[in-house]
């Protein structure tokens, strides 16, 4: 299956999280302040999967050049902060080959804005943000009562515990298996095997050429 078609089936899996999010609002409304424009999380860096990157760069290339040329400025320069910290961080800025505390414990206290907000602190790409944008704010438990994250903003349930209400719950289970699936089909198309973890920051996706990767050798 071609990328594009695997990135399209991902993206829709992705609006069923949109979708299970907008119900939460409705359900608990008064509990959650999420909301479009608001980006109060966006700062610092995070992991993100190489097929969320994919999806976002596709997003990314359809914004004016102008706003490409800004975005691109900011990201190359973050690029450039993050390899005089690791020397060895090169195309296509994979995380996945450094001991893992170094990239899954980043800190806390970085202010420094996503690459990809407005002015006005929207996001640019907001229909083809990653999947952990898309389940920040709202701990991530499975209709099972499996608890998947029990993280949630500091500005939601700031009165109740999110953890015990029923309305939030939803298929996570059935969500993670999809997407495992989709990025297991996604790395076998690009590169000829398929891989349980390829991961990049925000910024550094949005400089990867795909054009310019390989399939890996046999292992």
């Amino acid at each position: 299956m071609a990328l594009e078609a695997i990135a399209l089936k991902y993206r829709q899996l992705l609006e069923t999280v949109d979708a299970w999010f907008a119900r939460c609002k409705i359900e608990v409304d008064e509990h959650v302040h999420c909301d479009k424009g608001c980006s109060a999380c966006c700062r610092g860096l995070f992991d993100i999967t190489l097929l969320d990157a994919w999806l976002l760069q596709y997003g990314f290339l359809q914004l004016p050049a102008q706003q490409r040329q800004e975005v691109t400025a900011r990201a190359e320069q973050r690029l450039r902060q993050l390899q005089a910290q690791w020397p060895g961080f090169s195309h296509p800025y994979l995380l996945n080959s450094m001991p893992d505390h170094l990239w899954t414990d980043m800190p806390e206290d970085d202010q420094t804005p996503c690459p990809l907000l407005d002015e006005d602190g929207c996001c640019m790409v907001y229909a083809w943000r990653p999947l952990i944008c898309r389940q920040h704010g709202i701990p991530n438990i499975d209709t099972s009562g499996t608890c998947f994250s029990e993280l949630y903003c500091s500005l939601n349930f700031t009165s109740v515990n999110p953890l015990s209400m029923p309305q939030i719950r939803w298929e996570f289970q059935h969500l993670f298996e999809q997407e495992m699936a989709l990025f297991g089909a996604f790395t076998y198309a690009l590169f000829g095997r398929s891989l349980n973890e390829a991961d990049t920051f925000i910024p550094t996706a949005l400089l990867i050429d795909f054009a310019r990767i390989r399939p890996l050798p046999d292992a």
